[in-house]
């Protein structure tokens, strides 16, 4: 290759291969039967910088790509003409397309999620999401629920409902680091997010699961009617020293230390880990709705990337470490660990 590669997408049913470099081109190739010749095709002068991320649209014979140059473009895969191109407000770091709509999806290192309308030769700005504090790291849709998943380096990630079309975001949290990998099996509704710190999380997506409040502002504890320390007028008049804030994770209110010294889990709510909670919300939650809705797994490695083959089971994961895993789903529910490590060609 002219420069290094920097990311690539492959097509099974028409065996090709689209690499894109980090000096902007997109290289396509079509692997032979036996997988034992690359035949070039052509090149797309797509970027001006290194590519991100590519996508091959089949139906419509588009390549879909992003770059550091903060431009997504998509070409015609059968002229290798440009089609069109929309600048993001960050460098894209995760790219997904849905083919019945034509609805293109760019996370950004900003947090922000923008959807593109794509048309043959022009693009609609439709919406932005932005529930993120860091960076997003991975996109995952799911076209049937019409459902859209977005890691994160703030360690969560968001199930963002598209097709409802009622705004309804909800917040997963099971990951100590930031989110690098997400994978979705369709057949069993389970979505699959791989961590930094080696953590492989199986959440159940077939659960009615419960939108997180937003969090209320107030000068005073919402249980205790105490100040908080910046409440001064309050603090004058009452004689007392002002408390620090704090929000329930169930109610979203404004409570201080003493009003929220529980700490519970919220599945439902995606918190699988204990989270803190005003004292009456802790009392009310019962212990099934603290049954977890999710398994956890250590993958005792750096996950950079993921891919679930669901017609075999297996789930294969790359990290950091040069190390490449195979797990084996063995129901639909649990995953084997450890993996089978293929770190070397190995003959025979």
């Amino acid at each position: 290759m002219p420069a290094p590669c920097s990311c690539m997408s492959f097509n099974p049913e028409t065996r090709r291969l689209s690499i894109g470099l980090d000096n902007g081109t997109i290289s396509e190739f079509i692997l032979s039967e036996d997988y034992n010749k690359m035949t070039p095709v052509k090149n797309y002068q797509a970027h001006q910088s290194r590519v991100t991320m590519i996508l091959f649209v089949l139906e419509l014979e588009w390549v879909l790509s992003t770059g550091q140059d903060k431009q997504f473009a998509w070409h015609c895969s059968e002229s290798g003409q440009r089609l069109g191109g929309y600048r993001t407000s960050a460098v894209a770091s995760g790219l997904q397309f849905d083919v019945e709509t034509r609805h293109v999806f760019i996370g950004d290192q900003s947090g922000q999620v923008t959807i593109l309308k794509l048309e043959q030769d022009n693009c609609t700005l439709v919406t932005t999401f932005r529930g993120h504090t860091g960076g997003v790291t991975a996109l995952c849709w799911d076209p049937v629920q019409r459902v859209l998943f977005s890691g994160s380096s703030d360690h969560s990630v968001i199930m963002w409902d598209i097709g409802g079309r009622k705004g309804t975001a909800i917040e997963l949290q099971g990951h100590n680091d930031k989110v690098q990998a997400l994978s979705y099996a369709q057949h069993t509704r389970q979505l699959i997010s791989c961590g930094g710190d080696g953590g492989i999380v199986v959440w159940n997506m077939d659960v009615e699961r419960q939108e997180t409040p937003e969090w209320l502002d107030s000068d005073s504890c919402q249980k205790c009617d105490q100040p908080f320390f910046w409440n001064f007028k309050q603090m004058w008049d009452s004689k007392k020293i002002g408390l620090r804030q704090h929000h329930c994770r169930k109610c979203g209110k404004a409570v201080c230390g003493k009003c929220s010294s529980k700490r519970s889990s919220i599945p439902l709510m995606g918190f699988e880990f204990e989270v803190r909670v005003c004292d009456s919300c802790h009392e009310a939650i019962t212990d099934e709705e603290r049954a977890p809705t999710a398994t956890f797994h250590d993958s005792k490695h750096n996950i950079v990337h993921v891919h679930f083959d669901a017609t075999r089971g297996w789930l294969l994961t790359s990290g950091t470490d040069k190390v490449i895993k195979v797990g084996c789903h063995l129901s639909e529910a649990f995953l084997l660990w450890p993996y089978v490590n293929v770190q070397e060609p190995r003959t025979g």
